[in-house]
Protein backbone atom coordinates (compact mmCIF):
# COMPACT_ATOMS: atom_id res chain seq x y z
CA UNK A 1 0.00 0.00 0.00
CA UNK A 2 1.05 3.30 -0.56
CA UNK A 3 0.16 6.84 0.30
CA UNK A 4 -0.76 9.93 -1.89
CA UNK A 5 -0.91 13.23 -0.98
CA UNK A 6 -4.08 14.74 -1.36
CA UNK A 7 -4.91 17.88 -3.63
CA UNK A 8 -4.55 21.24 -1.86
CA UNK A 9 -8.02 23.21 -1.63
CA UNK A 10 -8.58 26.73 -1.01
CA UNK A 11 -10.60 27.97 2.22
CA UNK A 12 -12.77 28.95 -0.58
CA UNK A 13 -14.88 32.48 -1.06
CA UNK A 14 -16.44 32.47 2.82
CA UNK A 15 -13.44 31.86 5.22
CA UNK A 16 -15.32 33.61 7.76
CA UNK A 17 -17.98 31.02 7.89
CA UNK A 18 -15.78 28.44 9.08
CA UNK A 19 -13.34 30.11 11.05
CA UNK A 20 -15.68 32.89 13.04
CA UNK A 21 -16.20 30.42 16.02
CA UNK A 22 -12.64 29.67 16.24
CA UNK A 23 -11.49 33.57 16.81
CA UNK A 24 -9.93 34.27 19.67
CA UNK A 25 -7.78 37.88 19.77
CA UNK A 26 -6.41 38.35 23.24
CA UNK A 27 -4.11 35.88 23.74
CA UNK A 28 -2.86 37.27 26.84
CA UNK A 29 -5.50 37.04 29.93
CA UNK A 30 -5.06 38.97 32.66
CA UNK A 31 -2.85 37.78 35.27
CA UNK A 32 -0.12 36.81 32.39
CA UNK A 33 3.10 38.38 33.01
CA UNK A 34 4.87 40.72 30.51
CA UNK A 35 4.87 43.94 28.93
CA UNK A 36 1.10 44.29 27.09
CA UNK A 37 1.02 45.49 23.43
CA UNK A 38 -2.19 45.55 21.41
CA UNK A 39 -1.64 45.18 17.27
CA UNK A 40 -3.23 46.56 14.41
CA UNK A 41 -2.48 46.62 10.85
CA UNK A 42 -3.97 45.89 7.28
CA UNK A 43 -3.62 42.85 4.93
CA UNK A 44 -3.27 44.79 1.48
CA UNK A 45 -3.01 43.26 -2.32
CA UNK A 46 0.09 44.23 -4.55
CA UNK A 47 -2.19 47.66 -5.33
CA UNK A 48 -2.96 48.47 -1.72
CA UNK A 49 -6.90 47.49 -2.23
CA UNK A 50 -7.82 45.92 1.18
CA UNK A 51 -7.77 41.90 1.58
CA UNK A 52 -11.19 40.91 3.14
CA UNK A 53 -12.42 37.57 4.02
CA UNK A 54 -8.87 36.14 5.38
CA UNK A 55 -8.12 34.75 9.02
CA UNK A 56 -4.63 35.46 10.45
CA UNK A 57 -3.49 33.18 12.92
CA UNK A 58 -0.53 33.35 15.99
CA UNK A 59 1.60 31.62 17.59
CA UNK A 60 3.72 32.75 20.22
CA UNK A 61 6.20 32.18 23.50
CA UNK A 62 5.20 33.98 26.82
CA UNK A 63 7.30 36.22 28.14
CA UNK A 64 9.40 33.81 29.17
CA UNK A 65 10.51 32.79 26.23
CA UNK A 66 8.88 29.77 26.22
CA UNK A 67 5.88 27.76 23.95
CA UNK A 68 2.40 26.78 25.95
CA UNK A 69 3.53 23.11 25.61
CA UNK A 70 4.75 20.86 28.09
CA UNK A 71 6.93 19.40 25.83
CA UNK A 72 8.29 22.99 24.69
CA UNK A 73 11.92 22.81 25.12
CA UNK A 74 13.83 24.91 28.19
CA UNK A 75 13.44 25.60 31.51
CA UNK A 76 11.47 28.79 31.49
CA UNK A 77 8.26 29.05 33.39
CA UNK A 78 5.19 28.24 31.29
CA UNK A 79 1.78 30.27 32.49
CA UNK A 80 -1.34 27.94 32.50
CA UNK A 81 -3.28 30.99 31.84
CA UNK A 82 -1.64 32.18 28.48
CA UNK A 83 -2.22 29.82 25.49
CA UNK A 84 -0.18 31.83 23.45
CA UNK A 85 -2.82 31.54 19.85
CA UNK A 86 -5.49 33.42 18.56
CA UNK A 87 -6.83 33.93 15.25
CA UNK A 88 -8.95 36.07 13.75
CA UNK A 89 -10.43 38.00 10.82
CA UNK A 90 -9.73 40.83 8.26
CA UNK A 91 -12.59 43.31 7.85
CA UNK A 92 -13.72 45.20 4.88
CA UNK A 93 -10.96 47.27 4.64
CA UNK A 94 -8.41 44.07 5.48
CA UNK A 95 -7.99 45.54 8.92
CA UNK A 96 -7.48 43.29 12.07
CA UNK A 97 -6.41 44.07 15.65
CA UNK A 98 -5.55 41.72 19.00
CA UNK A 99 -4.08 41.92 22.30
CA UNK A 100 -1.30 40.19 23.95
CA UNK A 101 2.38 40.26 25.60
CA UNK A 102 5.40 40.76 23.76
CA UNK A 103 6.83 37.40 23.80
CA UNK A 104 10.65 36.65 25.19
CA UNK A 105 13.48 35.22 23.14
CA UNK A 106 13.38 31.60 22.31
CA UNK A 107 16.09 29.44 21.31
CA UNK A 108 17.22 28.95 17.48
CA UNK A 109 19.52 26.86 15.52
CA UNK A 110 22.35 26.13 17.42
CA UNK A 111 23.67 28.07 20.59
CA UNK A 112 21.50 31.07 19.20
CA UNK A 113 18.71 33.12 20.46
CA UNK A 114 15.76 34.47 18.60
CA UNK A 115 14.52 38.01 19.07
CA UNK A 116 11.00 38.67 20.08
CA UNK A 117 8.64 37.93 17.40
CA UNK A 118 5.31 36.40 16.17
CA UNK A 119 4.78 33.34 14.06
CA UNK A 120 1.98 34.64 11.91
CA UNK A 121 -0.45 32.55 9.11
CA UNK A 122 -2.33 33.91 6.70
CA UNK A 123 -5.32 32.05 5.45
CA UNK A 124 -7.66 32.84 2.54
CA UNK A 125 -9.74 32.54 -0.64
CA UNK A 126 -7.53 31.64 -3.22
CA UNK A 127 -4.66 30.56 -1.50
CA UNK A 128 -3.95 26.48 -1.85
CA UNK A 129 -1.90 27.00 1.41
CA UNK A 130 -1.51 29.50 4.02
CA UNK A 131 1.53 32.04 4.22
CA UNK A 132 3.65 32.02 6.95
CA UNK A 133 5.67 34.75 8.52
CA UNK A 134 6.91 36.75 11.43
CA UNK A 135 6.29 39.87 12.91
CA UNK A 136 9.51 41.27 14.98
CA UNK A 137 9.20 44.41 17.13
CA UNK A 138 11.19 47.10 15.32
CA UNK A 139 12.67 48.72 18.65
CA UNK A 140 14.04 45.61 20.23
CA UNK A 141 17.80 45.73 19.66
CA UNK A 142 18.02 41.50 19.36
CA UNK A 143 16.77 41.75 15.92
CA UNK A 144 20.65 42.20 15.05
CA UNK A 145 21.57 38.43 16.08
CA UNK A 146 18.18 36.70 15.11
CA UNK A 147 19.32 33.96 12.76
CA UNK A 148 15.80 33.86 11.16
CA UNK A 149 15.91 38.15 9.89
CA UNK A 150 19.58 37.33 9.27
CA UNK A 151 18.45 35.21 6.27
CA UNK A 152 16.14 37.72 4.90
CA UNK A 153 18.24 40.68 2.62
CA UNK A 154 18.55 43.86 4.43
CA UNK A 155 15.93 45.62 2.07
CA UNK A 156 13.35 43.53 2.82
CA UNK A 157 13.57 43.13 6.61
CA UNK A 158 11.56 45.71 7.05
CA UNK A 159 8.13 44.14 5.78
CA UNK A 160 8.77 42.03 9.12
CA UNK A 161 8.49 44.80 11.67
CA UNK A 162 6.12 46.36 13.82
CA UNK A 163 6.56 49.82 14.62
CA UNK A 164 5.57 51.66 17.79
CA UNK A 165 2.68 53.96 16.81
CA UNK A 166 1.84 54.95 20.74
CA UNK A 167 2.22 53.12 24.59
CA UNK A 168 2.13 49.66 23.74
CA UNK A 169 0.21 49.77 20.31
CA UNK A 170 2.27 48.33 17.59
CA UNK A 171 1.12 48.86 13.72
CA UNK A 172 1.85 45.62 11.42
CA UNK A 173 0.50 45.66 7.75
CA UNK A 174 1.15 42.44 5.51
CA UNK A 175 1.53 43.31 2.11
CA UNK A 176 0.69 40.16 -0.66
CA UNK A 177 2.37 40.82 -3.50
CA UNK A 178 4.28 43.78 -5.30
CA UNK A 179 7.08 45.82 -4.49
CA UNK A 180 6.44 46.10 -0.39
CA UNK A 181 5.65 42.48 -0.64
CA UNK A 182 6.51 41.02 3.04
CA UNK A 183 8.37 38.31 3.20
CA UNK A 184 6.73 34.70 3.54
CA UNK A 185 8.38 32.03 4.39
CA UNK A 186 8.18 27.87 3.04
CA UNK A 187 7.99 25.78 6.31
Amino acid sequence: MSLLATSSQTAGPYVHIGFEKLAHHDLAPPGVTGERIAISGRVVDGNGAPFNDGYIEIWQANAHGRYAHPEAPGNQPLEPAFKGFGRFATDREGRYRFTSIKPGRVAGPGATMQAPHLNVMLFARGLLRQLNTRMYFADDPANADDPVLKLVPADRRGTLLARRIANGELEWNIVLQGRDETVFFDY
